[in-house]
């Protein structure tokens, strides 16, 4: 299956250590040699960068480990295909404009029968992980006619999230560039970091790094990953079907579905 990547912080951060962990499983550590993207929200704005081979061997994987873009939110994908083929349409995330404000997407998992209401929002790709998120967004757009706030959302998203995981494996990252959501229908595992901070070092790459010396007191960031990206730190795992709503790298919100 593919891997999911997130963070939420509440100031702008790079994710270059991380996502050098990740890059490495894209073909190299692991599978996942189908594509990769990210995306890093700026405000309203968001920058995603996107490529279909293999993160491990993209030069443009390489050009954002160089190239450290500070976000509060931010999510990263790397895909095994097994719905869809092998191409750009088909990579994550997915991003879509509701009200707005640009909705970021990624999926771990499969859904290989999922059909999903075809309204508003339409895939380009053929991927149930788009298909999904175009569900996903057709269904709030039928349930509000203004942007809600997060507390009236959680409800739709919850149980959507209930039902597309009848339909299969649906590990998600979701947000809309103030909060990020993310569920988890099998596996998923986060970390906060706050002051102390201390070092830490990849699995999957000899990088390490000292994050007192690239913080301040007052910093909280919190990773979300499909695995444990270091090996010297404490994750907390997610329990199948469990939910949680991040802002400024705090859990504001979470939760368990049948």
């Amino acid at each position: 299956m593919c891997e999911l990547l997130g963070m939420s912080a509440n100031v702008p951060t790079d994710i270059v250590f991380s996502f050098t962990g990740l890059m490495q499983r894209g073909g190299k550590t692991g599978p996942h040699k189908d594509g990769w993207g990210i995306g890093f929200y700026e405000g309203r704005g968001i920058r995603v960068f996107q490529d279909p081979k293999a993160s491990s061997e993209s030069e443009v994987a390489q050009l954002i480990q160089g190239y450290p873009i500070k976000s509060t939110a931010i999510i990263a994908h790397i895909r095994q295909a097994n719905v869809g083929n092998v191409c750009l349409a088909n990579t994550h995330p997915f991003v879509r404009e509701l009200w707005g404000r640009s909705w970021c997407f990624a999926h771990n998992g499969q859904m290989p029968n999922f059909q999903g209401l075809t309204d508003f929002y339409q895939p380009i790709g053929t991927t149930d992980s788009e298909a999904a998120f175009c569900d996903l967004l057709n269904r709030i757009r039928h349930v509000f006619d203004t942007e809600p706030n997060y507390h009236e959302l959680l409800p739709v998203l919850s149980q959507a999230c209930a039902e597309y995981r009848q339909q299969g494996v649906f590990n998600c990252l979701l947000s809309n560039g103030e909060w990020l959501f993310s569920f988890c229908s099998s596996k998923l595992a986060c970390i906060t970091r706050r002051a102390p901070f201390g070092p830490a070092t990849l699995k999957d790459a000899d990088v390490k790094v000292d994050f007192q010396a690239e913080t301040t007191k007052n910093d909280v960031v919190t990773v979300i990953a499909t695995e444990p990206l270091t090996h010297d730190e404490q994750w907390t795992l997610y329990r199948a079907g469990q939910w949680r709503l991040w802002l400024d790298g705090e859990c504001l919100a979470s939760g368990i579905v049948d």
